[in-house]
């Protein structure tokens, strides 16, 4: 069975460590963990490795964030993986920081990666992994929150956090997602 794992995120240093590229940097610590390296393909970093028999291509899209739907909309295509086969890694405002949540479908909820993906894959029925940063900002200062980086005191929290959603990425394709949510799933 094929798997595709998606981090959402900005290209280029200037969003490295922001909170919007969280799921860049589970998508590479999922990379890290299975000994591979990147390639620059079309539309993506893009890396692949078998884990219990399942082929797994994580990609990491070059559209940036607006455009994602056109990075896993061609990857899908590309590799021949089910919708229902592919996580979305997301930053995910409406939860607190250090919550993380794996559901099978949603809506979008404002968030302009996953409208894209929306728009230009079918609909809201594919299975996203949100990663809580929190809504701790001043009213009007969204976008220099999302696009600042971590807090010093969440920054101590990321790595264990960070593995947390690794491990539930490889509980969503060698359980499923439902005993993944029953099992993995934090306040």
């Amino acid at each position: 069975m094929n798997y595709l794992i998606v981090g959402l995120g900005n290209i280029g240093r200037e969003y490295a460590d922001t909170r919007h590229n969280i799921g860049f940097m589970v998508a590479d610590e999922i990379a890290n963990q299975a000994g591979t390296t990147w390639s620059l393909l079309k539309h993506a970093y893009y890396t692949e490795f078998k884990q219990r028999g399942h082929n797994v291509y994580v990609i990491k899209p070059t559209t940036f964030m607006n455009l994602s739907g056109k990075a896993v909309n061609y990857w899908m295509q590309q590799l021949k993986v089910p919708i229902e086969n592919v996580l979305i890694i997301v930053d995910d405002l409406a939860i607190p920081f250090g919550s993380l949540r794996i559901k099978p479908k949603g809506s979008a909820a404002g968030h302009n990666g996953l409208k894209s993906i929306e728009m230009l894959c079918g609909g809201q029925k594919y299975p996203r992994l949100r990663f809580g940063i929190g809504d701790n900002y001043p009213k009007g200062r969204q976008v220099d929150y999302v696009l600042g980086p971590f807090d010093p005191d969440e920054q101590k929290d990321l790595p264990a956090l960070i593995e947390h959603a690794v491990k539930m990425t490889n509980s969503f394709i060698n359980i499923g997602i439902e005993l993944t949510m029953t099992n993995l799933n934090t306040k």
